[in-house]
């Protein structure tokens, strides 16, 4: 028997996307490693005591400003990961996947609803090939992960000694309510729901500046035909 057309050697016949093994190994431990910090009050307290060597005479404040010490400890974090991100992941190739992925779904929702067969399956021969790249982006911000949960946990176990030993008084005013105890929770523990509410919004300023910054560099090099080394391919 003859093989169809479009066979292995065409678009029909690609494989799909095999998954790096190797970098979900990689990441799996880092969970269990955040999951036994989580969970493991010693060990939590241990690594806690370790960074505030560092940090508490840099950021404690004598543990007289406790606030003032969360935005600093997650404006920290929120650099950290954010620059980390940036530099290894490619925004501009991003942006134009997500274009050209957008584009690929509607023409195959048009060849659904007008039934056209031909066209639809020129598209399916070509969809293996369209979510290897969606993926490549998506490995390469998973890569990072466990680069940035190692700087990321120990600070989030000092901020946890921070709030739960160091401080006499952990009573904090927020514009609905004037005394909120940083130890109280509201689904959340309130120390974090601080530290998410001054981070977020300055994490994604953060981003969206160095995205635009990473747009502008690569439309003066297409001006001048300058061409950049893609540094996704160095992880």
């Amino acid at each position: 028997m003859k093989a169809p057309a479009g066979g292995a050697g065409k678009g029909g016949g690609a494989a799909p996307p095999k998954p790096a093994f190797g970098s979900q190994i990689v990441m799996l431990m880092a969970f269990m490693v955040a999951l036994l910090v989580l969970f493991d009050n010693n060990l939590r307290q241990s690594l806690g005591n370790i960074v505030g060597i560092a940090f508490m005479p840099l950021i404690g404040f004598s543990g007289r400003y406790p606030v003032m010490t969360l935005m600093c400890a997650g404006l920290i974090m929120t650099v950290f990961s954010v620059t980390v991100r940036h530099f290894f992941v490619d925004w501009v190739a991003m942006a134009r996947n997500q274009r050209i992925m957008s584009a690929f779904q509607k023409e195959m929702r048009e060849a659904r609803t007008s039934n056209n067969t031909f066209k639809l399956k020129k598209l399916t021969e070509i969809q293996p090939k369209m979510t290897a790249q969606s993926m490549k982006s998506t490995q390469a911000q998973l890569k990072l992960m466990p680069m940035t949960m190692i700087v990321i946990i120990p600070i989030f176990a000092w901020i946890s000694n921070f709030v739960y030993q160091d401080l006499t008084s952990t009573i904090f005013s927020v514009p609905w309510e004037f005394n909120v105890d940083m130890k109280g929770s509201n689904v959340l523990p309130n120390w974090i729901l601080l530290y998410s509410l001054v981070t977020i919004p300055f994490g994604q300023v953060l981003q969206r500046t160095l995205k635009l910054f990473s747009f502008t560099r690569k439309l003066r090099q297409l001006e001048y035909g300058v061409e950049e080394t893609n540094p996704v391919e160095r992880i």
